[in-house]
C-alpha cells in the first residue's frame, strides 16, 4: 500500500532527528482510504505529496499556521483552498500537513508549538523557512514534492537550503480563494518545493489560473509550462537595482557579473521614480 511504505519511511527517519520534524498533522489513515479508492487521472495520479501547514487549507482537517493556541484548540477547517482542489484534482494523494514558523513570519522553522525543524543533510543546520517542514521532508525522501508558500523568500530560502527547486510563482498565477483575494499586497505566493524543475513545472501546469473571486489573474502563458523545460531560453533580460542599501548594492552587482559572464545576457541600467514615502508606504501595508 502506498501510505504503508510512506509511513515506514518517516518511522526509519524519526530515530534519526527529534519527533515532530517535519511532518506534524500526518493524516496517513485518509490517505490509505484516498489511494484505495478511484482516484483522478490526473498526472499525478497516485504519488504522494504533503501540504504546509500554512494556506492551503483542507476540509475536515486540523490547522495550526504553525500557532500553539490552533493546536491546542484543536482547530478544524471546514472548507478546501482551490490550490487543494486543484493539487486533489492532478491525483496527488495528501500524507498530512508540515511544520511552519508562527504565521511564516521567520526564514527558519522553529515554532513553539511543534519544535524546530532540522535540515535532512545535516541535522545540526536548518531548513530555512518558513516552509521548512515541506522543504526538509522532499529532501529527506519522504515525498517528492509538497505545497509550499513564499512573501518574503519562505519557497526560496528552505529551497536553497535544502538543495531543492523553489520557484516563487508570478502574483496572481495561482489563486488564494476562496477564503482570501491576496496576501501581502500580492507579495506571497502559494506553490510547491520539488526536486526537478520538471516537476515543478508539470505541478504548475496543473494548480495555475483564475478561480472565482480572484482580484486579479496572472496572464496565461503561450504554452504549458512543462513544454518549457528544456527549450531554449533565447537571449534574457536582467532587472538591476544598481543604487540602494550597501548590502543589495553588492548582490546585485555580484548577480550581475555572474550572469552576464555565465548566460550571455544583457542589461541595461534603469532607475523607477519611486519616492522613499511611496516605499515606506509600501513596506507598511505589508506589515499591518
Amino acid at each position: 500500500m502506498l501510505s504503508d511504505s510512506i509511513k515506514q519511511k518517516i518511522r526509519d527517519l524519526l530515530p534519526r532527528y527529534p519527533r515532530k520534524q517535519a511532518v506534524t498533522l500526518p493524516a496517513l489513515e485518509q490517505a490509505r482510504e484516498r489511494a484505495a479508492g478511484d482516484l483522478p487521472s490526473g498526472p499525478f495520479q497516485g504519488v504522494p505529496f504533503l501540504m504546509k501547514d500554512l494556506g492551503g487549507l483542507e476540509a475536515g482537517r486540523r490547522y495550526t499556521g504553525g500557532m500553539r493556541c490552533l493546536k491546542d484548540a484543536n482547530w478544524t477547517e471546514r472548507t478546501n483552498a482551490y490550490i487543494t482542489d486543484k493539487f486533489l484534482g492532478a491525483g496527488l494523494v495528501i500524507l498530512g500537513r508540515t511544520n511552519t514558523p508562527e504565521l511564516g513570519l521567520l526564514p527558519t522553522t522553529e515554532p513553539d508549538a511543534f519544535g524546530a525543524t532540522r535540515n535532512p543533510w545535516d541535522p545540526s543546520h536548518s531548513p530555512g523557512g518558513s516552509s521548512g517542514g515541506s522543504a526538509s521532508a522532499v529532501a529527506a525522501g519522504i515525498v517528492p514534492a509538497a505545497h509550499a508558500s513564499d512573501g518574503g523568500g519562505s519557497i526560496r530560502i528552505p529551497a536553497s537550503h535544502c538543495g531543492l527547486v523553489g520557484l516563487k510563482p508570478t502574483r496572481g498565477r495561482n489563486s488564494f480563494g476562496p477564503a482570501a483575494g491576496e496576501r501581502w499586497n500580492g507579495f506571497s505566493a502559494e506553490f510547491v518545493v520539488t526536486r526537478s524543475v520538471r516537476d515543478a513545472a508539470a505541478l504548475l501546469d496543473a494548480v495555475a489560473g483564475p478561480m472565482p473571486g480572484d482580484p486579479y489573474t496572472a496572464p496565461p502563458p503561450p504554452r504549458s509550462f512543462a513544454a518549457e523545460v528544456g527549450a531554449p531560453a533565447g537571449r534574457l533580460r536582467i532587472g538591476v537595482m544598481r543604487t540602494g542599501w550597501f548590502i543589495f548594492s553588492i548582490i546585485t552587482e555580484l548577480a550581475l557579473i555572474y550572469s552576464v559572464r555565465t548566460r550571455g545576457a544583457f542589461w541595461k541600467a534603469a532607475r523607477p521614480s519611486l519616492s522613499l514615502v511611496v516605499l515606506t508606504a509600501v513596506a507598511a501595508a505589508n506589515w499591518t
